[in-house]
């Protein structure tokens, strides 16, 4: 019990590390008056490129590698592996550093994927994730959509985390809540490839 203490109190901790909030710092940018206003990768893109982008979302997905690998090696049990995969995420929209106030997980999500099923099942998860983005041109859209493929995956592969799946899906839909607005009204920007 100590241990998955431990971890779930790392996991939120090292979730609620925004890395676009350091960015910003380091490139004086202020998000929050860009864009959608977030500290997400997607928004970094708009400010400063998709270099930085690519930092920023590489350090959000280690966000969610770390303590679910250590969760996976170190615990047993499936319900606390489970937890301590979610509280990443979790960390990441709403981090106790930034008054809770944060990005929309979809990095650290597929971090907690890839540490979750390992590399060999998750590289063709990855796949179907960037051919959505490819075919919607829209992030947003793609981080709702692919939560609720990837659990039907782990339904058909790995039952035991089927409820991991379905979870994220949930809290990644609110987080996603006001570009669920804009994508009903047709207001959501797509996303830029540029660097």
């Amino acid at each position: 019990m100590a241990k998955f203490i431990l971890l779930s109190i790392f996991a939120y901790l090292l979730g609620s590390v925004s890395s676009g909030h350091i960015v910003a710092k380091i490139k004086k940018v202020d998000l929050s008056k860009i864009g959608s206003k977030s500290y997400t990768s997607t928004n970094v893109s708009r400010a400063l490129g998709w270099r930085w982008a690519a930092l920023t979302a590489i350090s959000d997905f280690s966000k969610g590698v770390i303590p679910t690998l250590l969760a996976v090696n170190y615990l047993g049990d499936i319900w606390q592996i489970t937890i301590v995969a979610i509280l990443p995420t979790f960390g990441h929209i709403f981090p106790v550093f930034f008054k809770f106030k944060g990005g929309k997980g979809g990095s650290t999500f597929l971090g907690s994927c890839l540490s979750l099923v390992g590399i060999r099942n998750f590289f063709p998860a990855f796949l179907v994730w960037l051919f959505i983005l490819a075919v919607t041109k829209t992030m947003s859209l793609t981080n709702l959509v692919f939560p609720w493929l990837f659990s039907v995956f782990l339904y058909l592969k790995f039952p035991p985390y089927f409820i991991f799946g379905i979870l994220e899906a949930i809290i990644l839909a609110f987080a996603l809540r006001d570009n669920i607005k804009r994508l009903v009204f047709g207001k959501e920007p797509k996303t830029s490839f540029k660097l």
